[in-house]
């Protein structure tokens, strides 16, 4: 199943453990790119991107300006989504050959560990990885 050959990481704040495999994460870091042309095409659209002066708007007109930025989003997302399938796709494909250094961009190749964590309660796919610290669970209900 290939399981040995996960990236995986605990999110910050949590105690949730997320991986995927290097074809996810390809096609995931391809997406991420062209989520990011899109943005750099259409300024103002990301939350970061909002200014101060929007602060100062009355709620109707803020909510107009978000409905306004939502659906011009949408617009760009769906005028990208036959293009990005194939890109997707190849970087998927091309995910299973490319070694973790290089999608990581770094030299070394990530810290293998083979050894787990008895606390970790995990579930996996071929593409996927979860846990969570049986720990921080809360209590059975009776």
């Amino acid at each position: 199943m290939g399981l040995d050959d996960f990236l995986t990481c605990r999110i910050p704040g949590t105690e949730v453990h997320l991986g995927m495999s290097r074809k996810l994460f390809a096609a995931c870091e391809r997406l991420h790119e062209e989520d990011l042309a899109i943005a750099r095409r259409t300024p103002g659209l990301r939350a970061e991107d909002q200014s101060a002066a929007a602060q100062d708007l009355s709620d109707a007109a803020q909510e107009e300006q978000r409905l306004t930025q939502r659906r011009m989003f949408r617009e760009q997302q769906e005028e990208a989504r036959p293009r990005l399938r194939p890109l997707l796709r190849d970087a998927y494909e091309r995910g299973a050959t490319i070694d973790w250094s290089d999608l990581l961009r770094r030299p070394q190749e990530p810290e293998l560990d083979l050894e787990g964590d008895e606390g970790l309660l995990e579930a996996a796919t071929p593409e996927t990885y979860l846990a969570v610290s049986r720990y921080d669970l809360p209590p059975a209900r009776p």
